[in-house]
């Protein structure tokens, strides 16, 4: 793996290998929400290294792999959520 490869964040994408939209439509943002916090005003504030996202269209978590050093249960969590739901992912290793 290189450097970059090693850097870029690991994706989940709210599509499985099926091809199939994963429902519920907001599973990205409860995902992420599973590692939020909320503040004094009771605003969301998710994690800088766990947030719900969209590309092409499609909701996904971004997670950043310094989470993979800094909670490793929660970096092996995600990795399982995705493969446990068969989810497309980008960089999980």
């Amino acid at each position: 793996m290189d450097d970059a490869s090693a850097n870029a964040p690991f994706i989940i994408r709210g599509l499985t290998k099926q091809g199939a939209r994963f429902r519920p439509s907001d599973w990205a943002d409860r995902l992420a929400g599973a590692f939020a916090v909320v503040d004094p005003d009771n605003r969301t504030k998710y994690s800088p290294y766990v947030q719900p996202s969209k590309l092409d269209g499609i909701p996904c978590v971004v997670v950043d792999k310094k989470l993979r050093l800094s909670d490793p249960d929660a970096y092996r969590f995600l990795q399982s959520f995705a493969a446990s739901n068969e989810l497309l992912t980008d960089n999980a290793d």
